[in-house]
């Protein structure tokens, strides 16, 4: 499995210039109380434009996943989409046929 580290990375790749992160960038697992956690180096967490104490939402794609930066405002509108999924359950079914 892969893991990006950098929101928007092909938009920021294609449109701001920017230099990819090197694909063989090795992150360590640490144990961090009872949990397991990495290690972002500060270099990326710029980048991200994140920094300690900030959220960060993981979203599957691929065989990868992505860390953004939280947004409550795309929470907010997933957890509308979702009820909306919900109560048109049998709806959304037909139209996929």
């Amino acid at each position: 499995m892969t893991i990006a580290f950098i929101p928007c990375f092909r938009y920021n790749v294609c449109m701001n210039k920017m230099t990819p992160v090197p694909a063989g960038h090795a992150l360590k697992l640490v144990k961090i109380g009872n949990s397991t956690g990495i290690i972002l180096p500060k270099d990326l967490l710029d980048r991200m434009g994140v920094q300690q104490g900030d959220s960060l939402t993981i979203v599957p794609d691929g065989d990868g996943f992505v860390l953004k930066p939280h947004d409550p405002e795309f929470e907010k509108q997933m957890a509308a989409a979702r009820e909306v999924m919900k109560r048109r359950k049998k709806a959304l079914r037909e139209l996929a046929k």
